[in-house]
């Protein structure tokens, strides 16, 4: 149905396009003439099919105003056609050309509804060409993301675990579910998780973000056992996993870069060398890292060595490589990243920006698209970097490029998370498009459908990360059990979370609760539903980052868009906190109270405690708490 609103159209506006539209149905309205006494006989002899095409045309064409006198007849249906068609592309005569002109609609519903229809399609693949049964390689959030993409497609879903992990939502929501193993670890068992794979016969394996989703060696094995990885081909995982490599890509193409070595560095001596021809400050970074890890920022030439040393016992242990290089750092920039999608055809696009400034130890807190940062000038180049830097490596399903911002406007290429990111939620919001069905398709072979002046955007959107941390001592991650989860909703508000009321939260795994993601018409609407959700948010039995958010949100910083990536440093956030109230249990309640009891009657000289009874179990309990 179409709303009243689109009634405030000019009539200027409206003539102009209805003479188009008059124009494009002139030939079809002829052949409904024509047809009519079948359309006649067809509706006495095959009524319920009848009424479904009717309702296909009512649903999707028109709506009729019960208020006005209605002509009969076939002139009627074509004058509300044209009003309504006029009324809802109105001064958009270029898309009314297309869609009439479309020869791929062959009928006069399908060239409507092509042009009327609220779902596009962003990507062309026939339905016997989608996979029938799809792997989940990852947990938590991001599987339960990656198996609701998959029912809505029709594709069944397979979901593996861990022992910790049988009581998770994936494993009760997807279609079948196989255990792999009783450690975090087994996770990354590239031969078990195959082994499955092929067991459940599944033509397909998404690997979601971390884990094994930008590892090369997974997505060649997948490739050897004729079983498609839901992603980029191993060679363009290679090429840009390694971040030193990545680099002489770009820069050969012409894109911005960091001033750093070409080369991995190995030796103490000689990266104290190249950071003085730098330039301190410089920054360390793991060749093969992501995520926050393996980086350190070196302020002075005495700091150098144990820093170095330091990123490259990081680097061994997060990525199983010790290969680090050292770039000029870039003091208080703005983290701009671009949403890309690319297909097998070499088409790729870029679906907007995101602003992830707002980082503790590197890793990203708040994010939110648009960036304030951005003028459409602005965007136009870094989006076209973007494109170019994908295209250069074949870059085929969902990706990110990420760029540096200084505060006169020059950007900077920094990596490509050859993944879909945890933050892609508001590119959804305020595209439209669902990225996760987007990528499962282009990895089956469809192909992108539309061009880069066809993607829209609408509105402002935030997403807050929710985490089992202490921000006032330093994001400490917790652990413990959920005693209570009941998280808000309301217009605008999207929640992304597989946790649950007796939840444990494991030392195991990353702390991330849940996604928090508002949208709204402007930024001021998006913030304040953001406040809204974090006040409504309630997640009890461990302490969360919902307190730092609320102070990010309600800072003067943030609601002008003054943002950078040592923004909490600036702001003193982490000043503005509290530390929380701990509740106490009523036995706990009751071992304080017996312990004050029992030494105020030793020191009074009363009894001596280390004879009573009462006083030991009070104490052992305690132990036991």
């Amino acid at each position: 149905m179409f709303k009243k609103s689109c009634r405030l159209v000019s009539a200027v506006e409206k003539k102009k396009v209805a003479k188009a539209v008059e124009k494009g149905l002139k030939p079809f309205y002829e052949m409904y003439l024509s047809a009519k006494d079948a359309f006649l006989k067809a509706k006495k002899k095959a009524p319920a099919l009848f009424h479904e095409v009717e309702g296909v045309v009512r649903r999707h064409v028109i709506s009729f105003d019960t208020g006005k006198k209605v002509k009969k007849g076939v002139q009627a249906l074509t004058d509300v056609i044209k009003l309504e068609f006029a009324s809802k592309i109105a001064g958009d005569e270029k898309r009314v050309q297309s869609v009439l002109q479309d020869p791929e609609a062959r009928t006069f519903v399908e060239r409507l509804t092509r042009g009327l229809g609220d779902e596009k399609e962003y990507t062309k693949i026939r339905k016997n060409r989608l996979f029938k049964r799809v792997l989940v390689a990852n947990r938590g959030e991001i599987a339960v993301r990656i198996i609701r993409a998959c029912r809505e497609l029709g594709i069944e879903s397979v979901q593996i675990y861990t022992k910790q992990d049988e009581r998770e939502l994936a494993v009760k929501f997807a279609d079948k579910a196989m255990k792999i193993g009783n450690n975090a670890s087994d996770y990354l068992d590239m031969e078990r998780i195959i082994r499955v794979a092929k067991k459940m016969k599944v033509d397909a394996i998404h690997p979601g973000y971390g884990f094994l989703s930008e590892n090369a060696e997974f997505a060649k094995l997948c490739k050897k056992s004729k079983i498609k990885f839901i992603g980029p081909s191993a060679e363009a995982i290679k090429a840009l996993g390694d971040k030193i490599n990545a680099k002489k890509i770009i820069h050969g193409a012409g894109i911005p870069v960091l001033e750093g070595t070409e080369h991995p560095i190995s030796d103490v001596a000689q990266g104290t060398q190249l950071a003085k021809r730098i330039g301190f400050p410089i920054i360390i970074k793991a060749a093969a890292g992501g995520g926050g890890k393996g980086i350190r920022i070196v302020n002075k030439e005495g700091e150098f060595a144990s820093a170095f040393t330091s990123c490259q016992n990081e680097a061994l242990a997060s990525f199983k490589s010790k290969e680090v290089f050292v770039e000029r750092y870039l003091e208080k920039p703005r983290h701009v990243e671009f949403q890309i999608l690319g297909d097998s055809k070499g088409n790729v696009l870029h679906l907007g920006e995101r602003d992830c400034s707002i980082q503790r130890r590197h890793q990203k807190l708040v994010e939110e698209a648009p960036s304030t940062a951005l003028t459409a000038e602005m965007r136009e180049r870094m989006g076209q970097a973007a494109v170019k830097a994908a295209k250069l490596a074949k870059y085929e399903g969902a990706g990110t490029v990420e760029f540096l911002l200084d505060d006169t406007g020059n950007f900077f290429f920094m990596e490509m998370n050859t993944r879909i990111q945890v933050e892609h939620g508001i590119t959804e919001m305020i595209t439209g498009i669902d990225l996760v069905k987007e990528q499962i398709k282009i990895a089956a072979g469809a192909e992108l459908a539309f061009k880069q002046e066809d993607i829209q955007f609408y509105g402002w959107a935030i997403e807050c990360r929710i985490n089992a941390e202490c921000p006032h001592e330093g994001f400490c991650p917790e652990t413990g059990t959920i005693t209570n989860y009941l998280p808000p909703g309301g217009p605008g508000i999207r929640v992304c979370s597989s946790s649950h009321k007796g939840q444990v939260v494991s030392p195991h795994y990353d702390s991330m609760i849940a996604k928090l993601m508002c949208a709204g018409k402007t930024r001021d609407e998006a913030i304040d539903r953001m406040k809204r959700a974090l006040e409504e948010f309630v997640i009890e039995g461990v302490e969360t980052t919902i307190p730092f958010h609320k102070a990010v949100l309600n800072s003067k910083a943030f609601q002008k868009g003054r943002i950078t990536t040592s923004f909490i440093e600036d702001n003193k956030i982490l000043r503005k906190l509290r530390a929380p109230r701990r509740t106490l249990t009523q036995e706990q309640k009751a071992i304080v109270i017996s312990t004050a009891v029992s030494h105020y009657l030793k020191k009074r000289g009363r009894f001596n405690d280390r004879n009573s009874a009462w006083a030991s179990a009070a104490r052992q309990e305690g132990l036991h708490e």
